[in-house]
């Protein structure tokens, strides 16, 4: 009759009760910084030209103290019309992410492609409510593909390490 308890039925307790399994949890997130400017009021509003919306993202993310990390979804949007400017958004907004047992290899494609993937959504309430706030239609940002955008930085550092790996080194 075979043991039931053998260790791959049963796996062993960990003292205390610890449990080492990876984790990260979304703790907090925030307006870390917002700016909404409308420059050329109330004459923008009479405009009758077509705005070009320009969208700018950044992400950032830093240790800001043991296992705790903010990862910080930037968002520039300016709107232009032949007559001027009509508004800059600027939106920084945050979330403090908690990591327990994580590789090392692991937390920049998280804090990279999934955190501001979680955090998107509200962002974009908040830069839609602001544009609108500030007497425009509200600016509704078509959804952002973040885990493609970072394979995409991989695909090119990794490009980017090839050629000069192959570059020729010197002269001979």
């Amino acid at each position: 009759m075979a043991d039931e308890s053998s260790p791959e039925t049963n796996p062993a307790p960990q003292p205390n009760g610890e449990d080492t399994s990876p984790a990260i949890g979304l703790i907090s997130q925030y307006v870390k910084d917002l700016s909404f400017e409308n420059p050329s009021a109330p004459a923008a509003f009479q405009w009758q030209s077509a705005p070009q919306i320009d969208v700018q993202f950044n992400i950032a993310a830093e240790g800001v103290g043991d296992n705790l990390f903010e990862v910080t979804l930037k968002i520039d949007v300016t709107s232009k019309a032949d007559e001027g400017t009509a508004f800059v958004i600027e939106l920084q907004y945050a979330g403090l992410f908690g990591v327990r047992n994580v590789p090392e290899d692991q937390l920049q494609p998280f804090f990279l492609a999934e955190a501001p993937r979680i955090l998107f959504p509200f962002a974009r309430r908040i830069v839609a409510d602001a544009v609108r706030d500030g007497g425009f239609p509200p600016l509704l940002l078509e959804p952002v593909d973040f885990h493609g955008l970072f394979m995409q930085q991989v695909q090119a550092a990794q490009d980017e390490g090839q050629s000069e790996a192959s570059a020729p080194v010197g002269q001979a």
